[in-house]
């Protein structure tokens, strides 16, 4: 097992190693007590996890209550958020009881957020099954839900106070969902570490959990120095403002991790464009992502992708952020006039091509 601390307006750990979802009861007990636990999953997880995960509670002395979503980013909404919110008081949950997030990003998000709020602040843990939530959206206090306008406009910052993360979980996941994690692995690589790029060059499971070790250390350390994304936190977006704009532009059928897979490709194509990088890093970045069978390309024009991300909680009066690549291990942040992006995206778009 691997257990690294986080240091941020909260303190917690985040504990790595097979077969740690049936030592989820003791962690929360540990880290925070209660008497009641709201367990928050989705409708495949729960078939997969939820017994093994309130077996372990009720071992500890829980009395454990389950709210359910169906699976997907469309379940990250308003309905949903306040349906939470009265699923806690009528259930009365108290300030010392807690909330368990288990599943990917959508039910961690989700419970965040609810927690954050609820009672002006109850305590919660994230329990990720996904890649992509061991690895970036269940470390850091970021929470948040989707408004009609826009990804994660709605939300706060609000750490967990533990986070359990069990690799054999990511045994069930379908390919496409796994690969979607891939993506955000790769974007640690580009931003900060190029020995984890090239690591990625070998084949991933039989180094899992050291590359989410790896990844997590990563964020912890950003996270630290810029808890609420006023800096250096942002170059975590490498891929993301575009990314989102086409995870919004497809209602969402294009998942999380293709948009950010796309959106790194075209961020590095920019980057070229702008002479921050040589062809060789935009085309070393771009052949890593099909190599995990991700998507580089998009059919969404430069306007539609353009109008979108204005939209992106990023932007920043009459300028918006975007991460661009100097060289494999570097990025830097680049504020771009809200008047030229569509022009800054249809370079990217162009030099990347069409599906």
């Amino acid at each position: 097992m691997i257990t690294i601390q986080v240091n941020a307006s909260k303190t917690y750990d985040v504990h790595i190693g097979n077969g740690l979802l049936d030592q989820t009861g003791k962690y929360a007990r540990e880290t925070m007590g209660g008497e009641k636990v709201v367990i928050v999953t989705d409708d495949i997880v729960d078939g997969l996890y939820f017994s093994q995960v309130e077996d372990s509670m009720k071992q500890y002395g829980y009395q454990v209550l389950k709210f359910m979503i169906r699976n997907g980013e469309q379940s990250k909404n308003t309905k949903n958020y306040i349906a939470l919110l009265n699923f806690l008081a009528q259930q009365k949950v108290t300030r010392s009881d807690c909330i368990v997030a288990l599943g990917g990003g959508v039910p961690g998000d989700l419970s965040g957020f609810a927690a954050a709020t609820y009672l002006r602040g109850i305590s919660y843990m994230q329990i990720p099954t996904t890649l992509l939530a061991m690895v970036d959206s269940s470390v850091g206090g970021k929470t948040a839900i989707d408004l009609e306008t826009g990804k994660n406009l709605a939300g706060a910052f609000y750490q967990p106070n533990v986070v359990v993360c069990d690799p054999q979980t990511l045994n069930s996941l379908p390919d496409h969902v796994f690969a979607d994690g891939c993506a955000e692995v790769i974007k640690y690589g580009v931003i900060l570490d190029e020995e984890l790029f090239y690591w990625l060059r070998s084949p991933i499971i039989p180094q899992i959990e050291r590359i989410i070790a790896r990844c997590v250390k990563i964020k912890r350390d950003i996270v630290m120095q810029d808890e609420h994304d006023h800096g250096v936190r942002q170059l975590l977006n490498f891929g993301h403002t575009i990314g989102h704009a086409i995870e919004a532009n497809s209602n969402f059928t294009v998942s999380h991790g293709s948009g950010v897979a796309i959106g790194m490709c075209i961020a590095a194509k920019i980057s070229v464009s702008k002479g921050l990088c040589v062809k060789q890093c935009a085309e070393e970045i771009e052949e890593l992502i099909c190599a995990y069978h991700l998507p580089v390309r998009t059919g969404f024009t430069a306007q539609q992708l353009c109008l979108s991300a204005l939209s992106d909680k990023k932007r920043s009066g009459s300028s918006i952020n975007l991460i661009l690549p100097e060289r494999i291990g570097c990025c830097v942040i680049r504020s771009i006039p809200v008047d030229d992006l569509e022009k800054v995206i249809s370079v990217g778009l162009a030099n990347a091509g069409h599906n």
